[in-house]
C-alpha cells in the first residue's frame, strides 16, 4: 500500500525560492580565479564533528518541501540519498570535503523535483531505479560483511582450538 500525501498549494512553496536555496547551500560563493563555485553547505561541512550533520539538516528543507508538494516517497527517498552520499562521504577527513563540494546534493534535489514537475513518470520510474539499486547494493554489502565476520571468527576459532 503507497503512502500519498495531498500535496500543498504550489504558490506556498515556489521553484524559485528552493532554487535560491540549494544554490546558497552549493553555488553562492566563487573560487577566485576559478569559474568554480561552492556554497555554505561544503564550508560548513568542513567544521569537525558537527559540520556534516548541520549541512544534511540545512538540506533536508528541500526534501521537506517537495514532500510538502506530494511528492512520491520513491523520490523522496533517492533525494534523501543524495543527502546521505554528500553526509557520509563529506565526513572523511580533507577528501571528503572535497567531495563535498562537488556532489552538490541540493542542485541535484532541485533538480529532481523540478523534472518530477514537468515529467512525473520519469523522474519516477529513475528514482524507483535508483532506490532499487541502492537497496540491492547495501543488502549485497552486508551479506559480505556478514561472510567476513563468519570467515574471521571462524578462523579465530580454529587457531583457538590448535
Amino acid at each position: 500500500m503507497a503512502l500519498h500525501r495531498k500535496p500543498t498549494d504550489n504558490s506556498t512553496i515556489r521553484s524559485g525560492h528552493l532554487d535560491r536555496l540549494a544554490w546558497i547551500l552549493d553555488s553562492a560563493i566563487r573560487i577566485p580565479g576559478t569559474r568554480y563555485r561552492i556554497g555554505i553547505d561544503g564550508v560548513i561541512g568542513l567544521l569537525p564533528g558537527f559540520g556534516d550533520l548541520i549541512g544534511a539538516l540545512l538540506s533536508s528543507y528541500i526534501v521537506a518541501a517537495a514532500a510538502q508538494l506530494g511528492v512520491p516517497n520513491v523520490v523522496l527517498i533517492r533525494m534523501a540519498l543524495n543527502i546521505a552520499v554528500e553526509s557520509i562521504v563529506g565526513a572523511v577527513p580533507i577528501l571528503g570535503d572535497i567531495f563535498d563540494f562537488v556532489w552538490k546534493a541540493n542542485r541535484r534535489n532541485v533538480e529532481l523535483l523540478n523534472r518530477y514537475r514537468e515529467e512525473p513518470g520519469s523522474a519516477t520510474a529513475s528514482s524507483r531505479l535508483v532506490v532499487i539499486t541502492v537497496t540491492a547494493l547495501l543488502v549485497l554489502l552486508l551479506i559480505a560483511l556478514g561472510l567476513i565476520v563468519y570467515w574471521i571468527l571462524g578462523a579465530l576459532l580454529q587457531a583457538i582450538r590448535n
